[in-house]
């Protein structure tokens, strides 16, 4: 007999749907004609067990307890799901093979890996467990997937990377959370302090940003435009004036800033009056014609990105909201992927799920109709890979089910980003003149749309969304002065032309922006560029990031319970609090450098390429530092705020089992 374990229940009923008939219903578990099983667990149900379960004097939060660090890590079922360990302990015992059925990403490896250590199952069964990989919960991709089955043991090195992760989290968030409360409470704080490996970080981030917005002294700077015509005997005379922006000198470098601003007004102004009426050199003209392909499909963080920037939705919702597509309508994949690429092997899907989405009553169907789905884009990639792949759109028709506002808007979303794969580049001329002008380099651009091709999915019109995609914004920067024209005549090197006259523009230095859902999301994705540690940032990837997909919407949100962070608008803020509490913690547990080094560990522990002890080795000695600057000065920073966490946090006992938990 097969038991299948799968990570919930609703994976759990997609597998038996797809097992030999007639199907029995019980309590936990479904039997199929065959006799296989197919049982489940709810989410993790095991969890770390609470310090008091190492020592009962742990019970109390005490300094001259920490650092606790287990030498013999223990785990204990969850109260509210005991009945279903039970179902698996009886099903497991039985069964003659088992098979792995968690969600395809290295939590979902770890939550039934542990279920099956800690239902002691024999050597040789585990060895011969069989792992199921499922990303789209339709009985055809299930079937498929059936067909497929992989060993569970190579998929242990994602399992070992989720475990170090919990554990560094238990060690870290336990020991920190209980140093920094109790000394909060010798200031007069009456709040849990709570300290996270990757929350304290962002919150790090986000009063960083607070500070230097508050520190900002807007400093004017100028720019100097040289409106450039055509003598009259030109062929192109006709077609139009431009403007060139002028690019200082090294000798101007005196009278810039570190950006390369000029700040001396007279330098400009005396620009200004050398190039009026003067001849304009054509010292070259530069023509491309340019392509860009299309976005890639979409993984989390790039979905709850636009998610934010389109509909201001949190980063929580639109998890949430995927679930419920994935789960619920089994219109999307695998909502839960890091990764924006596609296996070779679902091009041969993709005809399918078109051809629904062109006979469909969705937004899309015109574009989906008009699609070719014989063009194979950069996505499919089998090397970039994983686990798991991009989240994209299943071939369920989507007409007669019932979606809320937020369900349609990120369905749109999955399915506009899909299609994208299937049309043409963008292409576009760019050409660039560069022109001496009383002996000043000056520079004008423009940008000629020559194909719209991906890009007609991504315009603005009433009949889709009022926001531009950030896909499109995604496009390569243009060149600073590139938006001064539409077009440019056709001149060519060695031209001379006329400055009719320059113009003198004085603008003012921006502070910079408070962070925003989209904003914050993308610097837990992109940690490298808050990394300062230039030894670390040398080993960081782009795509190196704090967090996982599935962890980083409640990282945030935890931090607004927690009463750390706020909202004024769009804006994300630190409250009084967080700002405290970031002023009481070492440097290093509040940048994000430290926490970037050890994911880009865990993430090469999951590729094979690093070992668990190399993880937790440095992350034990590290505590044990940052334990004794606990223990050495009290966070007077702290005294006088007023504690501003949820209801749930506020009647917390510090003596109390719930009170030392904490998460990442």
């Amino acid at each position: 007999m097969k038991l299948y374990i799968a990570e919930k229940p609703s994976l759990g009923r997609a597998i038996a749907a797809a097992l030999p008939k007639p199907l029995k219903n019980n309590q936990g578990y479904i039997q199929a004609a065959n006799g296989d099983v197919v049982s489940w667990c709810i989410g993790h149900i095991l969890e770390q067990a609470e310090p008091d379960a190492y020592d009962p004097a742990f019970k109390k939060w005490q300094l001259e307890h920490l650092p606790i660090i287990p030498e013999q890590w223990q785990l204990k079922a969850k109260s509210k799901t005991k009945s279903q360990l039970a179902v698996l302990r009886k099903w497991v015992k039985q069964a003659d093979q088992l098979i792995h059925a968690g969600d395809p990403d290295r939590e979902g490896q770890l939550l039934v890996d542990e279920v099956i250590d800690f239902l002691n199952v024999s050597q040789k069964k585990k060895q011969n467990v069989q792992r199921l990989l499922i990303s789209d919960l339709n009985l055809p991709a299930v079937k498929r997937a059936l067909t497929n089955l992989k060993p569970n043991k190579d998929y242990m090195p994602l399992s070992v990377s989720a475990l170090a992760r919990s554990r560094a989290d238990w060690l870290y968030g336990i020991n920190l959370t209980r140093a920094y409360t109790i000394q909060g409470q010798k200031v007069g704080y009456g709040g849990v302090l709570s300290v996270g490996r990757v929350q304290t970080p962002i919150l790090g981030l986000v009063v960083k940003r607070d500070e230097d917005i508050e520190q900002f002294s807007s400093k004017p700077f100028y720019e100097v435009m040289a409106h450039v015509s055509l003598p009259a005997s030109h062929s192109s005379a006709a077609t139009q004036a431009f403007t060139a922006k002028w690019q200082p000198s090294e000798a101007c470098e005196p009278y810039m800033d570190e950006d390369g601003r000029v700040v001396v007004k007279g330098l400009a102004e005396n620009v200004v009056r050398r190039i009026t009426q003067q001849p304009a050199h054509v010292t070259e003209v530069n023509k491309q014609l340019k392509k860009q392909n299309a976005p890639l499909p979409y993984n989390l963080s790039a979905l709850q990105i636009d998610a934010a920037k389109q509909f201001s939705m949190n980063a929580k919702l639109v998890l949430d909201v995927c679930q419920a597509l994935y789960e619920k309508h089994k219109l999307i994949t695998y909502p839960r992927s890091d990764c924006r690429y596609l296996p070779k092997e679902q091009h041969k899907q993709a005809a399918n799920i078109v051809k629904k989405l062109a006979s469909s009553q969705h937004l899309y169907a015109k574009a989906a109709a008009q699609a070719d789905t014989k063009l194979v884009s950069k996505a499919w990639n089998d090397k970039q890979v994983g686990a798991h792949h991009a989240i994209i759109p299943t071939d369920k028709m989507a007409d007669n089910i019932s979606l809320n506002p937020f369900e349609k808007n990120i369905y749109g979303l999955i399915v506009r980003q899909y299609l994208a794969q299937f049309y043409p580049a963008y292409q576009f001329h760019h050409t660039q003149i560069s022109l001496t002008i009383a002996g000043g380099l000056f520079k004008a651009s423009a940008k000629v749309p020559q194909q719209l091709g991906w890009k007609v999915l991504f315009q603005r019109n009433t009949n889709t969304n009022k926001h531009a995609n950030s896909s499109e914004a995604s496009a390569p920067e243009n060149a600073p002065d590139e938006h001064l024209n539409h077009t440019l005549p056709d001149v060519k090197q060695g031209d001379i032309l006329l400055c009719d006259k320059g113009e003198l523009l004085e603008k003012m230095t921006q502070p910079p922006k408070a962070f925003t859902d989209a904003t914050l999301l993308a610097a837990m994705t992109g940690i490298n560029r808050y990394v300062t540690n230039p030894d670390i940032k040398k080993i960081l990837k782009d795509t190196d990031g704090l967090g996982t997909e599935a962890t980083r919407a409640g990282i945030i949100d935890l931090l607004f319970k927690r009463g750390f962070l706020y909202r004024q608008g769009k804006q994300i803020h630190a409250t009084p609090a967080g700002k405290g509490l970031i002023a009481a913690l070492p440097e290093m547990a509040t940048q994000p450098d430290m926490t970037a080094e050890w994911e880009a560990t865990l993430n090469a522990i999951s590729e094979k390429s690093a070992s668990y002890q190399s993880f937790m080795t440095p992350l034990n000695q590290t505590l044990m530092t940052l334990i004794d600057s606990a223990k050495s000065q009290l966070p007077t920073c702290l005294q006088g705020i007023k504690c501003e966490q949820k209801p749930a946090y506020k009647k917390r006992k510090f003596s109390k089992k719930k009170s030392s938990k904490s998460t990442s």
